[in-house]
């Protein structure tokens, strides 16, 4: 099932808030709208290939999924700490089933080609464990560092914008989990004529003490957003989501914030590791989640 732009209807309502306006369309989609077209498109054929993105520290490393015929949205993913593996894919591919062109960059490219990180290594990888957390803050400062994000992502959604599979009258999406989700604001941020819905899950560090800090990019936004917080991060942050919502609200950015009960930092991934011999991935509230997130493409990707 496809979304071209001409086929949707744009989300209208009375409210004068831009921010509320939009909302209750997307809650609307959400409710009633968003299980039926899933279930329409679960018999979408999927084409999927590996690409490589040029940007201007070198070639990106990615994979591309598309709908095998017509035209669609694009929407760029923003991998966790762990980078482009087949959770990943899999991701991309349900979401492409749905009628969306979507990009998957290995976030690491300048340090090493994807999956940096064997299933195995992910399954089995220990937060307490000095060698363990050692590589991954190796990799994880590279697609943060000044800069890298912003041109990364002007390549990323100018790589999609010239697939004859992307619909480029629609807005683009893009979605990020955990170190993905500040990178999907500043994204939102560096190519906002662009970007018209991103969702960041799980995101860390969002608000900081620091002048960069991602929340502070919101003048700069015009994408509706959906920032899904774990109950965990939550607890180690409270006014996280209050400083999103004022910075959100005084930009008169159109936003939507959750704090998932109970979940846990990484809940939306299917191959996250036990923590403490619990799973960290939640099923139950990975599609809710999963549903948020078509709902607000179906308002927004218009």
């Amino acid at each position: 099932m496809s979304h071209p732009a001409d086929d949707r209807a744009s989300a209208n309502s009375t409210p004068s808030n831009p921010a509320r306006r939009t909302f209750v369309a997307y809650s609307a989609v959400t409710g009633i709208g968003a299980y039926g077209a899933v279930a329409a498109a679960a018999q979408a054929e999927v084409v999927e290939r590996d690409v490589v993105v040029a940007t201007p520290d070198g070639k990106c490393d990615a994979a591309f999924f598309h709908p095998a015929a017509g035209r669609h949205p694009g929407v760029l993913i923003w991998t966790d700490a762990f980078g482009l593996r087949p959770a990943f894919r899999d991701m991309a591919r349900r979401l492409a089933a749905q009628g969306y062109a979507v990009l998957v960059p290995n976030p690491f490219y300048r340090l090493a080609k994807a999956p940096v990180y064997a299933e195995a290594e992910v399954s089995g990888f220990d937060f307490q464990n000095p060698a363990h957390m050692a590589k991954l803050k190796q990799f994880i400062g590279s697609p943060s560092a000044p800069g890298a994000a912003e041109a990364d992502a002007k390549a990323y959604t100018a790589f999609l914008d010239a697939q004859p599979q992307v619909n480029a009258a629609a807005k683009l999406g893009t979605q990020g989990y955990c170190m993905g989700g500040p990178l999907v604001l500043r994204t939102a941020a560096a190519v906002a004529e662009r970007i018209g819905a991103g969702a960041s899950f799980h995101g860390g560090g969002l608000v900081t003490d620091k002048p960069d800090s991602p929340h502070l990019l919101a003048p700069r936004i015009k994408a509706h957003l959906y920032i899904a917080i774990a109950a965990s991060d939550d607890q180690r942050q409270p006014d996280a989501k209050d400083k999103l919502r004022e910075a959100f609200a005084a930009a008169k950015v159109a936003a939507d914030i959750d704090v998932y009960a109970g979940a846990k930092h990484g809940w939306c991934v299917a191959d996250m590791p036990l923590q403490g011999g619990q799973p960290i991935y939640s099923a139950a509230d990975a599609e809710r989640a999963w549903t948020k997130l078509s709902g607000l493409y179906t308002a927004a990707l218009v």
